[in-house]
């Protein structure tokens, strides 16, 4: 067969398959007439969009500071505010609390209250860093970031001249301190963990330091005003002791290990 009749053939076949499939159907007319009709997309088939949800979004219930006794939170200052003696506007002013600690890094405060006055705004109780130790003031809840959580304790005995960090209130880490000079006290009262510092590593503060909230009554004229730090030492043969300015000194083998365990806002007794 020459290549024009096949080309021929083949023209006819596809034409009569045409129509046989048009008088199947009883349809008349052009190909595109015959076509079905597209079955209208409903919401929620295949073909269309899923159906919507309603309402889009739904938020949770805010939660409400824990009362679990070995949690304890603290928040990020966001802007600088007063610390004042009342959760109320016009209140006598406390200290200043600032977005940067000495080190420059960002300053938090352990929170210890909640309050909601008439007016509908949110106040939070803190510790401050500032003398006379033991200090606290309200801060409006705008002034600082979301809550951060821990479940650990550090308490330093200035008798036995230990540090016992507790998790949970199990004891989780103890190890031998040096502290203040008689003259250079270390001072006592409830405190928190404020930065954990590495720039300053070497001979003088060991490895690691942490800065806290606690402050040295007697040197007032240092940098910063004698913040108390915990930190290691190149002279692990004065730990245990009463020796250094009010610091707390531990060996750099035991402050690497308490880095590993204790997080920025623990709670720091010093008794």
């Amino acid at each position: 067969m020459s290549r024009a009749r096949t080309l021929a053939w083949a023209v006819a076949a596809t034409a009569a398959a045409v129509a046989a499939a048009a008088a199947g159907s009883g349809a008349t007319g052009t190909t595109a007439e015959r076509a079905p009709a597209a079955a209208p997309a409903r919401a929620g088939d295949a073909r269309g969009l899923p159906a919507p949800v309603r309402p889009a979004f739904t938020p949770g219930r805010p939660r409400t500071l824990s009362a679990d006794r070995f949690t304890s939170w603290w928040a990020p200052v966001r802007r600088p505010v007063m610390a004042l003696a009342r959760p109320a506007p016009g209140a006598p002013a406390v200290a200043r609390v600032d977005t940067r600690t000495p080190e420059a890094t960002a300053n938090i405060v352990l929170v210890i209250g909640r309050r909601t006055d008439a007016a509908g705004r949110v106040w939070v109780r803190a510790r401050l860093a500032t003398l006379p130790n033991g200090r606290t003031g309200w801060l409006p809840r705008s002034a600082l970031g979301g809550y951060g959580a821990v479940d650990t304790e550090l308490r330093v005995d200035t008798h036995r001249l230990t540090a016992t960090l507790l998790r949970r209130g199990r004891p989780a880490f103890r190890a031998p301190v040096a502290i203040g000079q008689a003259r250079w006290p270390t001072p006592r009262g409830r405190f928190y963990v404020r930065d954990e510092l590495t720039r300053f590593a070497g001979r003088t503060y060991g490895p690691v330091a942490f800065g806290t909230s606690a402050r040295s009554s007697v040197l007032t004229d240092w940098p910063a005003g004698g913040f108390v730090g915990i930190h290691g030492t190149d002279r692990p043969d004065l730990v245990p002791g009463r020796v250094s300015h009010g610091c707390i000194r531990m060996r750099n083998a035991d402050v690497l290990a308490l880095a590993r365990l204790m997080p920025v806002g623990t709670p720091l007794t010093i008794d």
